[in-house]
């Protein structure tokens, strides 16, 4: 059998039904702009390199966070323990304030680049962008790190799968 020479792309929903069984790593993703601090809820992240080492994450094109990235080039990433859910059900959450939205979740600011990192983590991650590419109604954020720290040994981590966050040890 040949291949269509120019098959028509996947339905939406078909894809977002299928991606939601590859399981991710929760993350947050935190940058200080305006004397405000900025955090998203992410999934998409990716070691990009070793050397030099890289991460990237992906934000939607019309968000807040997005904005900022376009004045601030230093960020930090979380990547969150077993048992910071609700950090990360809060940070995912639509219409959240932009203004205090770190008050209830217990963080510390990076020395290098002034943006919060989540207290209950198994890694933080400083990092400067190095490079956004446009990707559908998404930017690719590839950071240059700064700086990589773990957490106590005995954490876990939490995934989201099939639209569910989940603590694994």
């Amino acid at each position: 059998m040949t291949p269509d020479p120019t098959p028509a792309l996947a339905d939406p929903d078909d894809f977002r039904a299928a991606i939601a069984r590859l399981a991710a790593g929760v993350t947050v993703v935190a940058v200080e702009w305006r004397g405000v601090q900025h955090a998203m809820t992410a999934s998409a992240v990716a070691s990009v390199s070793l050397d030099p080492p890289l991460l990237l994450f992906c934000v939607h094109e019309d968000s807040r966070f997005r904005e900022a990235l376009d004045h601030v080039d230093r960020w930090a990433l979380t990547v969150l323990s077993d048992t910071a859910a609700p950090a990360a059900d809060w940070l995912a959450s639509p219409g959240r304030p932009a203004v205090g939205q770190l008050g209830r979740v217990r963080h510390t600011l990076g020395p290098l680049t002034g943006a919060a990192l989540v207290d209950d983590a198994a890694a933080w991650f400083e990092c400067r962008t190095s490079t956004i590419h446009r990707a559908g109604d998404h930017d690719i954020v590839v950071g240059e790190v700064l700086s990589a720290r773990q957490g106590e040994p005995g954490r876990g981590g939490l995934v989201h799968l099939r639209g569910r966050i989940r603590p694994v040890r």
